[in-house]
């Protein structure tokens, strides 16, 4: 699903939602599961603990001009059944677009993960101007659940 200010994406994913969960909030893992192809490792990264956890990534895309890094603030924690971050170029506040992971339990080995992504807070009208809303498509964030689907089997 989608609409002109976010694109959602599920799958529902052979794993216990406390598997999948310890995955997302690992962010070495990301690179692995990283549809858009932009994520290149983690810097400042610790395991997810709560909301207003920091996490730092290395980057690169020609959107940005080449490597970048990124600053992913987390705004939702609840476990296994919610994750959230609002990224920015790191040391800047973010802008408003946020990436939603949640969780629900299909029974004891099987989840429903739904990904969102979503820029309807961004109000940068310079940023909006440079047309980089969406950087990723609905295709790209499947990739990303098909990745995370064969991280947990593994």
């Amino acid at each position: 699903m989608s609409d002109d200010k976010k694109i959602t994406v599920s799958r529902t994913i052979d794993a216990p939602a406390a598997e999948i969960f310890d995955v997302l909030t690992n962010p070495d893992k990301h690179v692995a599961l990283d549809g858009s192809g932009f994520v290149r490792s983690t810097d400042k990264a610790q395991r997810i603990q709560q909301v207003g956890d920091v996490f730092t990534m290395n980057m690169a895309g020609d959107h940005m001009g080449g490597e970048y890094q990124t600053d992913n603030h987390v705004t939702g924690y609840a476990k296994d059944k919610l994750l959230a971050w609002q990224t920015a170029p790191a040391g800047t506040q973010p802008p408003g677009w946020e990436w939603v992971w949640e969780l629900e339990p299909q029974g004891p080995d099987s989840t429903l993960v739904t990904q969102t992504y979503d820029w309807s807070k961004v109000t940068d009208k310079d940023l909006l101007a440079k047309g980089l809303f969406p950087l990723l498509s609905a295709d790209d964030m499947e990739d990303t659940l098909g990745k995370l689907a064969e991280a947990v089997a593994s």
